[in-house]
């Protein structure tokens, strides 16, 4: 790594945190200068503007949660299995101190829905590329024979998995009630069992 790519990546460790915790509209320069201790100067010379920063903490953090379960996911055998990592980590997920701030997907589609184009196309393309591994998950079962194909709708039941989990997520960080997480990913988990 080049020092200017050391700087650049320094940055965008300093901000993720921020970014997921203060949203977009809640962070400043002074914010981000604070945190990187750097120089606006240093900053924009490193970046564009704020949201090329804003920008590079969300793909940072997807990338942490994404290693996070992706790491679980490579270690079990089946493909019920597979999606069971899902329930089982969202259960105990401000546990797991991922990313500070919450679920990355959560905060910055809530945010960037109307005011963000840049930041909500990339957190639709995360949303998608989920949808798309646990519908690979769901048709690879049904090759194996793990899962009955004729009565799946594949689709359906991919996007109702991750609607319960960023809906349980947001639950449970509005309430504060972390146990409304478990309870709720307990009928998630209870989807993929019923897929047998």
């Amino acid at each position: 790594m080049s020092k200017a790519e050391r700087t650049k990546q320094f940055i965008i460790e300093k901000t993720a945190p921020l970014f997921n915790t203060k949203g977009y509209s809640g962070t400043s320069m002074s914010d981000i200068t604070e945190a990187t201790g750097l120089t606006k100067g240093s900053i924009y010379g490193n970046f564009e503007n704020k949201d090329e920063v804003a920008l590079a903490a969300f793909k940072y953090n997807i990338k942490k949660l994404q290693d996070a379960f992706g790491s679980e996911i490579e270690k079990q055998k089946t493909f019920k299995n597979k999606l069971l990592v899902y329930p089982r980590l969202y259960s105990h997920y401000y546990d797991l101190r991922v990313t500070k701030g919450g679920c990355p997907i959560l905060n910055t589609a809530s945010e960037a829905d109307d005011t963000h184009p840049v930041l909500r196309k990339s957190v639709e393309r995360v949303i998608l590329f989920w949808k798309e591994k646990i519908m690979y998950f769901i048709e690879q079962g049904i090759l194996e024979g793990e899962f009955k194909a004729k009565s799946i709708d594949v689709e359906r039941t991919a996007l109702t998995i991750i609607a319960l989990i960023e809906g349980a997520v947001m639950i449970a960080k509005v309430t504060g009630n972390v146990k409304d997480l478990s309870t709720v990913m307990l009928s998630v988990t209870q989807i993929i069992e019923e897929l047998e």
